[in-house]
């Protein structure tokens, strides 16, 4: 996950944690050399739906896929829109990889590394919705820093997204849940919670896949997992 120097939207720090596990399987790795290439981000210069797909069309972006699999989900069900995966992790690009291969998905394009040096390249309110799902919760406070939900990147969030545009954050970790609302409650400016009941953050909304990484959170840890929508103020 990326630290973010507060100040300036546009400064990144370096990438923590690992950038790979378990070595990956042969498939896998000729998906990593030979798919990725193809379906890769531009390493520089505007990262625009024409750019990237030919033609303008409603562009997504999702921060840290993990394996994909809400990432594909969501292309699947929205054929004409365009999505953005940012994952540092090699084998969860892989694992993206192959779902887009078996899926035959035609409008995915990644991006292993830094999400936020991509994010600042998208032109200022051409994403119809973003999203953060379960991101690393570097729960000590010391590294409070290294969260992704810290004003500097939710400033850059709501610049990107056009007017009524969505930004979907999920959490399993109560340490990141209350610091996470903290920091939105800091920028009502800017985003419009959508939340009417318990249920909006309890229940998981439709069109919003459960992922094995959530599955395993409620499942084997017995976690309780959090859902959150929020509305780009016009």
């Amino acid at each position: 996950m990326t630290a973010f120097k507060e100040g300036d939207p546009t400064t990144l720090n370096r990438l923590y944690g690992r950038s790979q596990g378990k070595p990956l399987r042969a498939r896998q790795q000729e998906l990593v050399d030979k798919l990725l290439p193809q379906i890769a981000v531009p390493v520089e210069g505007p990262v625009t739906a024409e750019r990237l797909f030919g033609q303008d069309r409603p562009l997504h972006f999702e921060i840290g896929f993990g394996g994909g699999e809400h990432l594909a989900h969501r292309a699947d069900l929205l054929p004409d829109h365009g999505f953005i995966g940012a994952e540092p992790f090699v084998n969860g690009v892989a694992q993206a990889l192959t779902h887009i291969e078996e899926q035959r998905l035609a409008n995915v394009r990644l991006h292993m590394g830094d999400a936020l040096e991509v994010l600042a390249r998208v032109p200022d309110g051409a994403l119809t919705q973003l999203y953060l799902l379960h991101p690393d919760p570097w729960p000590k406070a010391k590294h409070a820093k290294r969260r992704m939900m810290n004003d500097g990147p939710v400033r850059m969030f709501a610049a990107k997204l056009k007017p009524g545009g969505e930004f979907r954050f999920g959490t399993d970790h109560p340490v990141y849940l209350r610091h996470a609302l903290m920091v939105m409650q800091r920028h009502t400016d800017l985003f419009d919670w959508q939340v009417e009941g318990r249920d909006s953050w309890e229940v998981r909304p439709s069109g919003w896949p459960e992922t094995r990484y959530e599955h395993k959170a409620r499942t084997v840890y017995g976690h309780e997992v959090w859902y959150f929508r929020y509305r780009r103020r016009g």
